[in-house]
C-alpha cells in the first residue's frame, strides 16, 4: 500500500456538478439559475429571512400582549442569605457591588427575605420586601430606605 495510491471507497464521494458545459450536461445555458430575475445574475445573495416577496412570517403572525419597556424599572435583587455571608457591619450599594452581589452600584437594589440573618446590620437599599424588613429588625438591625 502506498500513500499516493489511496482513494476513498466506492460511493463515498460524489463528482461535482459541472454547470454551463453545454446542453448535454443537463446544466447548460442558464446553468441551473433559471430565466430572468436577480437570482440569475452574478453577485446575487439572498437574505436568510427573505421569502421571495411573500408576506414575511414576522408580519403574518398575530401580535399580542403589551411591552412596558419605556417605563419599566430595573431592580437588582439581593437575598438576606448573601448579605449574611458578608463580614461587615453596614451594607451599602458600594459594598454589594465590590462583593459581586450586584452588577451596578448606581441601579436600584431590593433586598428579599430568602435566608436568615443572625447579626445586627445596618442595611441601606432602595427597597425591602416585608419579610426581609421583619427579619433584619428582629435580628436588631436597622433598615434604611433610599
Amino acid at each position: 500500500m502506498k500513500l499516493g495510491k489511496l482513494s476513498p471507497s466506492m460511493g463515498a464521494t460524489k463528482s461535482t456538478k459541472r454547470k454551463g458545459r453545454g446542453p448535454g450536461s443537463g446544466h447548460g445555458k442558464t446553468a441551473g439559475r433559471g430565466h430572468k430575475g436577480s437570482g440569475q445574475r452574478s453577485g446575487h445573495k439572498s437574505r436568510p429571512w427573505f421569502e421571495g416577496g411573500q408576506m414575511p412570517l414576522s408580519r403574518r403572525l398575530p401580535k399580542r400582549g403589551f411591552s412596558n419597556h419605556l417605563f419599566k424599572k430595573e431592580v437588582q435583587i439581593v437575598n438576606l442569605r448573601d448579605i449574611e455571608n458578608l463580614n461587615v457591619d453596614s451594607v451599602t450599594a458600594e459594598i454589594l457591588f465590590k462583593n459581586g452581589l450586584v452588577r451596578s452600584a448606581f441601579k436600584p437594589i431590593k433586598v428579599l427575605s430568602n435566608g436568615n440573618i443572625s447579626k445586627p446590620l445596618t442595611i441601606t437599599a432602595n427597597a425591602f420586601s416585608k419579610g426581609a424588613k421583619e427579619k433584619i429588625e428582629k435580628a436588631g438591625g436597622i433598615v434604611t430606605v433610599l
